[in-house]
């Protein structure tokens, strides 16, 4: 009797135990794991260390107010240093070894499409942070982006122009994955804004003079404008470059520039740049009826706290690309790949630092035109163009 009464409660026990380290129930009680590549280092680190900051904050953040879904959020990051091919390797990491649930980040375009392929294949939910229209169009099942698209910035920019009367441009595009996208964008547009394109040059994103290209763009005839695509150090080169050879014409950059260390590297001769932004960096100034005004001082408020430093566009996006993820996983009721993936594909009416979004099948940004506004600098700082 004894020994039936044992084997009774052993088996109870061995059931226990099997019930509680299944797969359905760890995946209840595991840690969330958010992977994330970023440019925290190299040319592009003034995007990739405010994005990174941004996720460890708000990781912080939700876990003190309990977490998601009553689990610990825990980031897994790695710095590409600017580098597709390290990119790459870390998104395979992530997604091989670190098992992650999904993914937010390449800062770059060019670190986005190099890890495209393998989250399409794995299946990896992934919410980019880079500006190239490539990333999303076409559609790709598993990809979604936060930033802008630069063939946004161009129409945006072109309409700009038109108000001043400007319609000759000469281009400057950096031979980066985004500049390249950039220059693509705008070459596809311009006409369709009446814009007549009068120079086509370019740029390495680590070179450390560009007058050669500026000299020309400055003796092409009638030339009224000039337009600069690209991220990181580069434009402020571009910048500093275009004061000292004297030119006068209006200067544009692109939105891969919004961020405070691009005026602090350019100094004086950012003064009377303009170029299409997100919101966040004019919060102060938004109306009070606008509805991102208490989202943008919000993130401003508990971004500065904490690191004593400037807000940038780019911190924005990825506070963006969590807060997706984690009202996606929300909805989902789960971790469960494929129902968080249908469940960023349906965010509809979220309220950014970037904009509204509303994503379909069809629309894996969200974003229209009026996400962005036209600023130029003045004085040292971002004021909305008039």
């Amino acid at each position: 009797m004894q020994r039936r009464k044992l084997f009774t409660l052993t088996a109870m026990a061995m059931t226990m135990a099997i019930t509680i380290a299944s797969p359905g129930a760890r995946a209840q009680t595991a840690d969330i794991k958010i992977g994330s590549v970023l440019s925290v280092t190299g040319p592009a680190s003034f995007l990739g260390d405010p994005e990174l900051k941004t996720l460890q904050l708000y990781v912080e953040r939700i876990n003190a107010a309990g977490g998601v879904l009553g689990r610990k959020l825990v980031l897994v990051h790695y710095d590409d240093g600017g580098d597709a091919n390290k990119a790459n390797g870390f998104g395979k990491r992530l997604i091989e070894s670190d098992n992650v649930d999904l993914i937010i980040g390449g800062t770059t375009t060019g670190a986005t499409m190099a890890m495209a392929p393998l989250v399409e294949k794995a299946g990896v939910p992934f919410i980019s942070l880079a500006g190239g229209v490539v990333v999303v169009e076409p559609v790709k099942k598993w990809i979604f982006k936060t930033p802008h698209t630069d063939r946004m910035a161009a129409e945006k920019i072109f309409t700009d122009m038109n108000k001043r009367g400007l319609k000759k441009v000469a281009l400057l595009s950096e031979t980066s994955g985004f500049g390249q996208s950039g220059r693509k964008e705008t070459l596809a547009v311009a006409g369709k804004h009446g814009i007549e394109l009068v120079a086509d040059e370019t740029y390495g994103p680590k070179d450390a003079d560009t007058t050669a290209q500026l000299t020309k763009i400055k003796g092409v005839p009638g030339v009224q404008a000039v337009l600069v695509f690209g991220l990181g150090q580069g434009p402020a080169v571009v910048t500093k470059n275009y004061a000292q050879l004297g030119i006068k014409l209006p200067m544009y950059q692109s939105h891969g520039v919004a961020s405070e260390e691009y005026i602090k590297l350019s100094g004086k001769a950012a003064e009377g740049v303009r170029l299409p932004a997100a919101a966040l960096l004019v919060a102060d100034v938004l109306p009070a009826s606008d509805p991102q005004k208490a989202v943008a001082l919000g993130y401003r408020t508990a971004y500065t706290a904490r690191y004593k430093e400037d807000i940038s566009a780019f911190g924005g996006h990825a506070f963006d690309g969590l807060m997706i993820a984690v009202e996606a996983i929300k909805r989902a009721g789960s971790t469960d790949k494929a129902k968080v993936r249908d469940a960023i594909e349906a965010t509809k009416g979220y309220v950014g630092t970037g904009g509204v979004v509303n994503m379909s099948a069809t629309d894996h940004l969200g974003l229209d035109l009026s996400a962005f506004r036209m600023l130029e600098i003045k004085n040292g700082d971002w004021t909305l163009a008039q």
